[in-house]
C-alpha cells in the first residue's frame, strides 16, 4: 500500500515515511486557498501523532491569514456538525479513521460540514502547486479560538432529534459495554451514553491515543470485546472506530449485531416514524431494500464513498441514509457518518420495540455478504467488466461505480482497484454457503474473461 494517498477523502500517509510537515504544509496551505479567508475549525481524533499534525496545520492556517476555531480531541461528525452551526468555511480533521497507529490524515470538510465533492476536490489540488508562495504579512495573520464548547453542540443536537425520547431511554437502564479503541470515542461516547442514562463499562477507552489492537471494527479484531460484552452480561456492545463515523454493535450474547444491520436497523426504525427515500452505497445489503418497500419506501444507490451517498441522498430529497460497513447518515443533525446519531437511533429503537439486541437482530432481513478479489496482472479491469456487462445484460444492472448486476437470489458488486490490480467481488445471498458459491463462481467467471 502507498505510504501516501490523496483522495476525495483527505491527505492519508505513514507519520515520518510519507505524511510529513512539508506534506502537512503544503495540503493545509492548499485548503486555506481553497477555503477563502473565513474559519476553519479544527479537530482530532486523538491518535498519538495527532498533537504534532495539529499544531503545523493550525499553524500554517494562521500563517495564511485564518481564524482558526479549535474544537480539540472530538469525533469527525462534530467537526461536520460545528462547521454548520459556527457558519465556518470549512474543516479539517486529523485523523486516519480506521488505520494503524502509525498513520494519520488531514480530511478536509468544505463549508456545508461536508467531505469535499470529487469537483471541489478538482479544485482543491488545483491550488496544491502554488499553495506555499503567498502567506500573510505580520500584521494580517489569524488567530486561533479555543473553542470549548464544540462537542456540547453535537450531543445536544443528537439527543433533539425529532422521535427520540430521552426519558423513555433512560428508563431503561441500559448497562452497556463501550469500546472506543482509545480514540476519540472515549472523550464523546462515555458522555452521551451517561446522558441517556446507561450504565457504561469502558473497554479502551484511556485517553491516550495509543491503539491497543488494530483499530478497524471489524469481528476479527473484537475477540476481547465480545468476551467482555458476555463476562459483563451488558444489554448491548458498541464500538466505535478512532474518528467515531463508524458504529458497530455487540449483541447481549457476545455475537457480533452485524455491520450492514446497523444501518438496517438504524432505516427501519426511521422511516417506522417518518417515511422517505433512503440512499446508500452499491456495497450495502439489500436488507435495507426489504425494509423500506414495508413502509412503501424507495432506496437509492450509489458509488461507494461517503461523499457519494451524501450526494444521492440530496439528489432525492432521502431521510435517511448511510453504508453497510456501520455508518448511519441522518441530514437533521449530518450529512455525513455519524456513531452518536446511529448510537441513540439504536438505543431508542431496542426501547420501543421492547426487546433485546439478539431479538432485533433476528427481526431484521438475513443475508450472508461474501468478499472476495481476484488478480488481473496486466489485464485491463474496464474491459473485463465491460464484457460481464455483455454477458449478464438481461439482469438487472447498475455501472455507476464498477459493476451491480441484481438477480432473484443474490447480487454481485464487481470494484477494481484505483491502489492494486485487483478487481473486489462482493456477493451476497440469504444463506452464506450460497454466497460463497456464487462468489467463487464470478471468480472463475472473470479469470476466464482475462484470457
Amino acid at each position: 500500500m502507498p505510504t501516501l494517498m490523496i483522495s476525495v477523502s483527505g491527505i492519508r500517509g505513514i507519520v515520518g515515511d510519507g505524511l510529513d510537515p512539508e506534506v502537512i504544509v503544503r495540503s493545509t496551505s492548499a485548503f486555506a486557498d481553497f477555503c477563502g479567508s473565513g474559519k476553519i475549525v479544527v479537530g482530532s481524533d486523538g491518535r498519538i501523532s495527532g498533537e504534532m499534525v495539529r499544531n503545523i496545520v493550525i499553524g500554517t492556517l494562521t500563517a495564511k491569514g485564518n481564524y482558526v476555531i479549535d474544537i480539540g480531541i472530538c469525533p469527525t461528525p462534530t467537526v461536520l456538525f460545528n462547521i454548520k452551526h459556527l457558519n465556518a468555511a470549512g474543516g479539517i480533521q486529523i485523523s486516519a479513521s480506521h488505520n494503524p497507529n502509525e498513520w494519520n490524515a488531514l480530511k478536509l470538510l468544505n463549508s456545508k460540514g461536508e467531505f469535499l465533492s470529487p469537483e471541489e476536490n478538482i479544485e482543491f489540488l488545483r491550488k496544491m502547486d502554488e499553495a506555499t508562495k503567498y502567506f500573510a504579512s505580520w500584521d494580517k495573520l489569524g488567530k486561533v479560538i479555543d473553542y470549548k464548547k464544540g462537542l456540547e453542540n453535537h450531543i445536544n443536537a443528537v439527543l433533539n432529534m425529532d422521535f427520540i425520547d430521552v426519558a423513555k431511554i433512560r428508563q431503561r437502564k441500559f448497562k452497556v459495554l463501550l469500546d472506543c479503541v482509545n480514540g476519540a470515542g472515549a472523550y464523546s461516547m462515555p458522555q452521551l451514553l451517561k446522558k441517556l442514562g446507561c450504565k457504561v463499562i469502558e473497554l479502551n477507552c484511556e485517553k491516550n491515543g495509543v491503539f491497543p489492537r488494530l483499530p478497524e471494527p471489524i469481528p476479527e479484531n473484537l475477540t476481547e470485546t465480545f468476551e467482555a460484552v458476555k463476562k459483563n452480561k451488558a444489554d448491548i456492545g458498541i464500538v466505535v472506530d478512532p474518528d467515531v463515523d463508524r458504529l458497530v454493535l455487540i449483541t447481549e450474547e457476545g455475537e457480533p449485531f452485524g455491520e450492514e444491520n446497523t444501518i438496517t436497523q438504524a432505516v427501519k426504525y426511521y422511516l417506522s416514524q417518518k417515511k422517505g427515500n433512503v440512499a446508500v452505497n452499491l456495497s450495502t445489503t439489500r436488507a435495507v431494500d426489504d425494509v423500506a418497500n414495508k413502509f412503501g419506501c424507495e432506496v437509492f444507490r450509489a458509488p461507494v464513498g461517503e461523499a457519494n451517498v451524501v450526494k444521492k441522498m440530496k439528489e432525492v430529497n432521502a431521510v435517511i441514509g448511510g453504508e453497510g460497513s456501520g455508518g448511519v447518515i441522518l441530514p437533521d443533525v449530518n450529512f455525513g457518518r455519524d456513531a452518536l446519531v446511529g448510537t441513540v437511533l439504536t438505543l431508542q429503537h431496542l426501547t420501543k420495540a421492547r426487546c433485546k439486541m439478539s431479538t432485533l437482530k433476528k427481526s431484521l432481513p438475513q443475508y450472508f455478504i461474501v468478499k472476495k478479489k481476484i488478480e488481473i496482472g496486466a489485464s485491463t479491469p474496464d474491459e473485463i467488466l465491460k464484457k460481464m456487462v455483455e454477458k449478464y445484460k438481461s439482469a438487472k444492472i447498475n455501472q455507476d461505480d464498477g459493476l451491480r448486476i441484481d438477480l432473484d437470489d443474490h447480487w454481485v458488486h464487481l470494484r477494481k482497484s484505483n491502489t492494486e490490480p485487483i478487481i473486489r467481488c462482493i456477493v451476497e445471498a440469504k444463506l452464506k454457503e450460497d454466497a460463497e458459491k456464487f462468489a467463487e463462481q464470478y471468480l472463475v467467471e472473470l479469470n476466464l474473461l482475462q484470457k
